[in-house]
């Protein structure tokens, strides 16, 4: 039995996803999974230090990784209006010089990837844990931040002001939806393997969209934000055709990307294209 180390994150809609094969409700077809939930950077990081043999990641960080990594074409984030929020403490404030701060949630997110597409070289710019930047904003220990998960439904009753919506704006820019994350598998395990941990994904997937209920236990455990609600708008936002199969237009949004972090020098043109496992 073949051992896989999997990484996810804490966010609603990957413990929603994941759900029914961490709890064993969907066949493992074959393997045996060790499962860790951390932060999103932090599984960029270990990603980047050679661990995992399956994990989330921020699509920034799929680009980076793209000659170690292969993307599961199950398990995604992406579509429309699910873009990160530009936030300000201040409001009617913008992005304008270097004695201002903006905090981002990890340097390898595709949310930082984002506000140094659309908003270079505006302030200095600070790397904190995504939960840590909307009570900072609060206390005003920084004017900018970059907001994502539960937050996005939550800025307005924290009293912060909305910038801009970075997600709206790559839209309006591509016409493609926003590819945020998915799960990448490393190129060193066989295509059977990977194949049969993109069919464990994609069961685990199916039941919890037949079973909803189930997987709030689940959400509640490790979610920053504990209404229901809020988690369930998360997942309807989040969870989409997209994160049952990238298919053609998901795969034209990662290579828009591609093609962005190369305009601004993140890669070089001729570095490795991300790349979709199957047909």
């Amino acid at each position: 039995m073949q051992r896989i180390h999997l990484g996810i994150s804490t966010c609603p809609n990957d413990t929603f996803t994941f759900h029914a094969l961490m709890k064993r409700d969907v066949d493992w077809r074959g393997l045996e999974f060790e499962i860790e939930l951390i932060d999103i950077q932090q599984l960029n990081d270990r990603l980047f230090a050679g661990e995992f043999d399956v994990a989330k990641t921020s699509f920034h960080a799929a680009l980076l990784l793209a000659d170690r990594t292969i993307v599961l074409p199950s398990g995604s984030a992406l579509g429309f209006g699910v873009g990160p929020l530009l936030l300000s403490s201040e409001t009617d404030a913008v992005p304008a010089n270097q004695d201002q701060l903006t905090l981002c949630p990890g340097e390898h997110t595709t949310a930082s990837l984002l506000f140094s597409l659309f908003h270079p070289q505006t302030t200095r710019v600070e790397h904190v844990v995504f939960s840590e930047i909307m009570p900072k904003l609060q206390r005003r220990a920084a004017d900018f931040g970059v907001c994502i998960h539960e937050g996005r439904f939550t800025w307005k009753q924290q009293g912060l002001g909305l910038v801009e919506d970075l997600g709206t704006r790559w839209e309006k820019e591509t016409g493609c939806p926003l590819p945020l994350g998915g799960i990448v598998a490393r190129r060193r395990l066989t295509p059977e393997t990977i194949a049969a941990v993109q069919g464990v994904v994609h069961d685990s997937l199916e039941y919890a969209l037949s079973h909803p209920d189930s997987t709030y236990p689940t959400m509640r455990k490790y979610a920053q934000e504990f209404d229901d609600e809020v988690l369930m708008q998360h997942v309807d936002l989040y969870v989409n055709k997209w994160t049952v199969d990238l298919g053609s237009e998901g795969r034209k949004a990662l290579e828009t990307l591609h093609r962005y972090a190369v305009q601004v020098g993140l890669l070089e043109p001729t570095e490795h294209q991300i790349e979709v496992f199957g047909p």
